[in-house]
């Protein structure tokens, strides 16, 4: 499909449902990242569109995206740099997205593990959020960005975990999962 920064390749997959699950990789992994995640999410009767690459996306395809399938309203999921795109898209959109789950990036406006902010000046999210990190150094980043979420917020934290997605795929779908209930 077309967006403003060029032709984007997407992943439409599982059960029509009336929930979707958008996730967005790290900078340089593909969509398999999520192979199995996506196998989890379907299993839980939720439809998952994944975006094959994000460099070079912004918040602008993202919608585009969303527009092209006709997807109002959807679960934006994000791991890595896809995590920092996720958090760009829903910061200040209240109503487009049902829930942010990201894997190890806090909101921009927290200082991350290294104490660098992204954007100091970034809205918060005004959505249920959930962040999941793979070790405690990352902690404070985590617990910092829920003065940035107005909406219910967790944190989710496994020990020893370097890549999400690819490594803790069970974990990260149930995070995901949990969210799109209505509970």
């Amino acid at each position: 499909m077309s967006a403003p920064g060029g032709s984007v390749r997407v992943h439409v997959g599982g059960p029509d449902s009336r929930h979707t699950v958008l996730l967005l990789p790290d900078a340089g992994e593909s969509a398999g990242v999520y192979d199995v995640v996506c196998e989890r999410l379907h299993n839980s009767d939720l439809r998952t569109v994944v975006v094959d690459d994000i460099d070079g996306l912004g918040p602008a395809d993202v919608f585009a995206i969303l527009d092209d399938l006709a997807l109002p309203w959807v679960h934006l999921v994000g791991s890595g740099a896809g995590a920092e795109l996720a958090w760009a898209v829903a910061a200040g959109r209240f109503g487009r997205f049902a829930s942010l789950v990201v894997a190890e990036r806090g909101h921009p406006a927290v200082a991350d593990v290294d104490g660098t902010v992204r954007d100091a000046s970034a809205p918060a999210a005004e959505v249920p959020t959930t962040i999941v990190i793979g070790s405690a150094a990352r902690r404070a980043e985590a617990d910092g960005s829920m003065r940035y979420v107005t909406g219910e917020f967790r944190v989710v934290e496994l020990d020893g975990v370097e890549n999400i997605p690819a490594h803790a795929p069970a974990d990260f779908a149930s995070a995901i999962a949990l969210r799109t209930g209505s509970w």
